[in-house]
């Protein structure tokens, strides 16, 4: 028999090989036992996920010997053929090289066929949205109203480019990337399956090399099988792959928090002499911040494969960088992502935004001012009273009550006439008919304060000695009028505003 790779040796057979899909393996499972099978299914999912495995594993539980039901057995013949694809009952269509009307007429008329073996007739249509939009209509009634003994299954990896006619007659499934964790555990198991000593190092390293493709991740393991026999290190994945160590990484981000320009400018060159991509350089420093980050609002987060010491020794470096200057360097490096894909020298470009992520993380922001200014508040509020922060001139002169020594007006010293000053003005987003016309006057001194563009108002006069006659009786005199501060020219301009007016005891 010739050599088969990896990716179709171990293809998963059962519902129980399917890895990272257990939301699909569990609803396909309960459709079966409980009998609610639909009429079309609709797999969406990234490349090497396991949309076509699925599909097939389904057509055996469906078309198996004494199906439909979940645990059927994989080596029976049947299900053999579904698994090469040779099965007359499961029709495996591309839909890359089948998209136009003609195809779709032909599937229309097989469809009233009865099937040969099985219980049901399975047409399963690889890269659905390749169809042209004639194709899809054509395929409108039939996919609505199939026969009972039919069914569809359709994958993609482009779900925004069926139509939604389409979409609404298929019951979807998301199939999700497989996790790090989860790769780097399988490759281990074909490893030891083939003799071969895979690093558990290495092993990482190809998992997020995949990034959430087991498919990708096989193949890989594949080559490195060929290139490094049975031994197969982390250096081996990196030097043929391009890959950039976790140790060059977390080196690249203490540089960049330390606001090391230098240095990460150094590290940049060493990885792109030695040949390594530098988008895949720039890919790696994104999911390293976001690890971070993440790290940062939930401290149990994992360390995304990085090493514990070298994990912790780079969460030490970014205790000094909170979580939204993060998010500008992550911003910034997107940025730098996207225009490198269209550029010619990518390393040109990483460089920039290395220097610009650095001049983000150094940079004085806006919330720092305010957290600054917020402390010197307290601080401020604290130490000095919240009134009379600013001279408010002389107090006024309250009503005379009964049983007190009257002083003749005319012995005090006329107060200097005020200097003319502007009216506070109104905030626009209130209303003078919404304010109380009646404001005490600490209300108004109050408002007055917080203009520091006013002038300070004249000193108060010094306040002349009074002396009563010994023998003068005391006698009981109406209170004299309160002080002719309303003709202030302030306090009258906020009369006017507030339509207020003095009210005297």
């Amino acid at each position: 028999m010739s050599y088969q790779v990896f990716a179709r040796k171990y293809r998963p057979a059962t519902f129980a090989d399917v890895l990272g899909q257990d939301h699909v393996v569990r609803t396909l499972r309960n459709a079966i036992e409980q009998n609610r099978l639909a009429h079309a299914y609709l797999f969406v999912g990234p490349r090497g996920t396991g949309k076509t495995s699925t599909a097939r594993i389904f057509a055996k539980a469906l078309n198996g010997p004494g199906g439909p039901k979940v645990d059927f057995d994989p080596n029976d013949p049947v299900c053999i053929q579904i698994a090469e694809g040779t099965s007359l009952d499961v029709v495996e269509i591309d839909g890359a090289s089948n998209n136009g009307v003609d195809e779709v007429r032909a599937l229309r008329e097989s469809v009233n066929y009865a099937p040969m073996h099985g219980k049901f007739k399975i047409y399963y249509i690889d890269e659905v949205h390749m169809l042209t939009n004639q194709a899809f209509n054509a395929l409108l009634k039939t996919l609505e109203e199939p026969p009972p003994h039919v069914k569809f299954i359709f994958a993609t990896t482009e779900v925004h480019k069926i139509l939604p006619t389409i979409l609404s007659r298929c019951q979807r499934f998301d199939l999700r990337p497989i996790p790090t964790e989860i790769i780097a555990q399988h490759l281990q198991h074909i490893a030891s399956q083939e003799g071969v000593v895979l690093e558990q190092a290495a092993a990482w390293a190809i998992a997020k090399g995949a990034d959430g493709g087991m498919r990708d991740a096989q193949s890989m393991l594949d080559q490195l099988v060929a290139f490094c026999g049975n031994q197969i290190t982390e250096p081996d994945v990196l030097n043929i792959f391009g890959f950039t160590s976790r140790e060059t990484i977390a080196s690249l981000c203490e540089a960049i928090f330390e606001k090391q320009t230098a240095a990460a400018l150094q590290i940049i060159q060493r990885e792109a002499s030695t040949g390594r991509d530098v988008s895949q350089l720039l890919h790696e420093l994104i999911g390293a911040m976001r690890a971070i980050i993440v790290a940062k609002v939930d401290p149990h987060a994992p360390n995304e494969g990085i090493p514990r010491d070298i994990w912790q020794k780079l969460l030490d470096s970014a205790k000094s960088c909170k979580p939204d200057r993060l998010l500008a360097v992550i911003d910034v490096l997107a940025d730098t992502e996207g225009r490198m894909k269209w550029a010619n020298n990518r390393r040109l470009h990483l460089e920039l935004g290395v220097i610009k992520a650095i001049q983000v993380v150094g940079e004085a922001r806006i919330s720092d001012i305010i957290h600054v200014l917020a402390s010197s508040a307290g601080q401020f509020s604290e130490s000095i009273p919240a009134r009379n922060l600013v001279n408010s001139g002389p107090e006024v002169a309250q009503p005379v009550v009964e049983n007190t020594i009257p002083v003749p007006v005319a012995t005090m010293a006329e107060p200097e006439a005020p200097l003319p000053v502007e009216a506070p003005a109104l905030p626009k987003a209130a209303s003078p008919k919404q304010l109380d016309p009646f404001a005490t006057l600490d209300a108004m001194i109050d408002s007055a304060e917080d203009r520091p563009d006013l002038p300070p108002p004249p000193p108060a006069p010094a306040a002349p000695v009074l002396q009563a006659p010994a023998a003068a009786p005391v006698a009981k005199e109406p209170a004299r009028e309160v002080d002719d501060f309303h003709k202030d020219p302030l306090i009258q301009k906020a009369l006017e505003i507030f339509s207020g007016k003095i009210v005297t005891p």
